[in-house]
């Protein structure tokens, strides 16, 4: 069976049967680096401290698990789901909690990890929400940041990389549910619908 590889070259789609063209815009590699990059700013900011990592599902679990074992602490995780796109490619401007957090929160280092820091209205919503539950700290590590797309005045404290305004998958990022499990991270292409 036929691999999902993005990039100049071919990747199978499994509903169409026809193969399309994604171009990569971050490799692997590019985001191995990245990652640990983010995984060194943590370790330093909180030197001798523990921390929650906070997936937002389900974008963030590649970026998650990858980034936990960048972090030299006594790190461990939670997750928590929220709905804001669906299967369209343009946020519905909505955000709703899908699934909350198990940890206890209050007096604990959280750093809320995101696949994609984009309008800010997710942040924004969750922010609330989260420091309502009373943290030492509150902190946002975001993989990729899309700020022509900002709508809420937020920023990141840790960003992997920022990219321009194109709708991207692979990684844990999808478009429909479908190339989460890119190994990179890709344009998506509307020849995919055809």
């Amino acid at each position: 069976m036929p691999r999902l590889v993005c990039g100049f070259s071919f990747v199978y789609n499994p509903f169409s049967k026809m193969p399309a063209k994604m171009e990569v815009l971050i490799s692997r590699q590019q985001i191995a680096d990245g990652v640990a990059r983010i995984g060194q700013e943590i370790t330093r900011d909180f030197a001798g401290e523990s921390v929650i990592l906070l997936g937002v599902l389900k974008g963030a679990c590649l970026f998650l698990s990858d980034l936990a074992r960048q972090i030299e602490l006594d790190a461990t995780f939670d997750f928590i789901a929220v709905r804001s796109y669906g299967t369209q490619k343009e946020s519905a401007g909505e955000v709703q909690l899908i699934k909350d957090v198990t940890t206890p929160l209050e007096d604990r280092n959280v750093i809320l990890v995101e696949d994609i820091l984009d309008t800010g209205l997710t942040f924004t919503f969750l922010r609330k929400l989260l420091l309502a539950r009373k943290p030492r700290t509150l902190k946002l590590a975001a993989l990729l940041d899309k700020p022509s797309r900002r709508q809420m005045p937020v920023q990141a404290d840790y960003v992997g990389f920022k990219i321009p305004d194109k709708f991207v998958v692979g990684y844990g990022l999808d478009y429909a549910e479908r190339f989460r499990n890119l190994p990179e991270i890709c344009v998506y292409s509307d020849e995919l619908d055809k």
